[in-house]
């Protein structure tokens, strides 16, 4: 277990490695002048090149993701003189825009994004996970002629149409006060203002993911349910709950555990949609800004590889609970 774990661990570094450096590069070929974009259009090149120093910009490219690694680690200064300021680490960069670090507004969001992760997460694995196993117990009865119905509604249905029907049910049943829709409460402060503030958003993405974990664990169930071990653990007399529990469960649900990884990781790197119909402040709207207001270089890379990281993390993650799961993935 513990070379399988190495070896996973040392791909995820490598892996990690080389998306930094391909963000660096393809930002880096990009036709776009950060330092130019720091001030207005009355810029003169002094201030721009001073602009450009500043940044970290005037040395090649490879010097430049040095420096963003060791940040990481260290603090990381910028400017030089009476003017120079510093970043605490992990320092992922300074946007002059903003003028703030970017650390900063990456600890300011993550919250928010995470919370809206994590309840969506639990919500559509329970109700997805529920209807799944439910349809296939009575195939071909109501219970999964509904499930059917559901899994295709959930399917069809873009986020933004179901975020904006929820919001705009909510806002008609005064469910939510437009004034404080998109205000972050600490889930320590006021764990029920906390999930007033999510609810509905958890509801949007629950609608969507649920309808796809619902088919593919009915789907899953099913297979499971007609392999010669389960006649078998039938045969000797164990009770239906029994059988469904600890043989078909573990066996069907083993594979929902790459999707589910995979889906958390992409909400983790900010559900961009779901985070501007409710006016969150989490990274999807961060991202979303810095590309589209004023092209914050620093906000972009970081969020690019936050987002990536979390993908790659917990693929590990994943990775590491298939082998509790199934001894055979370790020799792989």
């Amino acid at each position: 277990m513990l070379k399988y774990l190495a070896r996973r661990l040392a791909a995820t570094l490598m892996v990690i490695t080389l998306v930094s450096m391909s963000v660096f590069l393809i930002f880096d070929v990009l036709p776009m002048d950060p330092a130019r974009l720091t001030c207005g259009k009355g810029c003169s090149p002094a201030v721009i090149e001073a602009n450009r120093h500043r940044l970290g910009l005037d040395v090649p490219v490879q010097v430049q993701y040095g420096r963003f690694v060791k940040g990481l680690f260290v603090d990381r200064q910028y400017g030089d003189g009476a003017a120079a300021f510093s970043c605490p680490a992990p320092a992922f960069g300074y946007s002059f825009n903003r003028h703030e670090c970017v650390t900063t507004l990456i600890a300011d969001a993550l919250p928010v994004t995470f919370s809206l992760a994590i309840g969506a997460f639990f919500l559509w694995l329970l109700i997805g996970i529920s209807l799944g196993v439910i349809a296939a117990k009575r195939q071909g009865k109501w219970q999964d002629k509904a499930s059917t119905a559901f899994v295709l509604f959930g399917i069809s249905l873009p986020t933004f149409i179901s975020g904006i029907l929820i919001l705009l049910m909510a806002l008609k049943f005064r469910l939510i006060d437009p004034i404080e829709m998109g205000r972050w409460v600490s889930p320590f402060e006021s764990p029920i203002g906390w999930a007033k503030n999510f609810i509905f958003p958890w509801l949007t993405l629950a609608l969507a993911f649920a309808a796809t974990y619902t088919r593919f664990t009915r789907s899953n169930v099913l297979e499971t349910s007609s392999e010669d071990y389960i006649r078998t653990a039938r045969a000797k007399g164990l009770s239906e709950k029994v059988v469904l529990r600890k043989h078909i469960l573990r066996a069907a649900l083993a594979p929902i555990l790459t999707i589910a990884g995979l889906d958390f990781a992409g909400l983790l790197g900010g559900a961009i949609i779901t985070e501007n119909i409710f006016n969150l402040p989490g990274l999807g709207r961060l991202s979303i800004r810095a590309v589209l207001n004023d092209y914050d270089l620093p906000v972009i890379v970081a969020t690019t590889l936050l987002a990536a990281t979390f993908v790659v993390v917990m693929n590990l993650l994943v990775d590491i609970a298939y082998a509790y799961i199934d001894p055979r993935v370790r020799v792989a």
